[in-house]
């Protein structure tokens, strides 16, 4: 897979990210800073770093199952894995100025 198309695969997958939402919190899981890094290997397999809002969330199960399947869904991805953690903790600060601003935060 050529850079660009290694590019393109990581935007489309930050695209994804973008529409999955936290249920508690009406903001998607990219703004709200719960993705710390996504890499996108030359065989087109995505790694997904990701944290919850807190370890007792309620979605920690289902959450990272969602993110694998629906990045999975994408044409051009093969194997998807989706790492948890709390290394270091998420805080707000972490959120977007966008998610900020829909949260009344600013």
């Amino acid at each position: 897979m050529k850079d660009e198309q290694m590019q393109s695969l990581g935007d489309q997958t930050i695209d994804v990210l973008k529409n999955i939402f936290d249920p508690e919190i009406p903001v998607d899981i990219y703004q709200l800073g719960l993705i710390y890094d996504v890499q996108v290997s030359e065989d087109a397999d995505i790694h997904i770093l990701m944290t919850l809002t807190s370890p007792n969330c309620p979605v920690a199960e289902s959450m990272p199952e969602e993110v694998k399947q629906r990045v999975a869904s994408l044409p051009d991805a093969k194997e998807v894995e989706v790492e948890i953690t709390f290394d270091p903790p998420w805080t707000k600060d972490m959120m977007s100025e966008e998610a900020r601003l829909e949260l009344g935060m600013l």
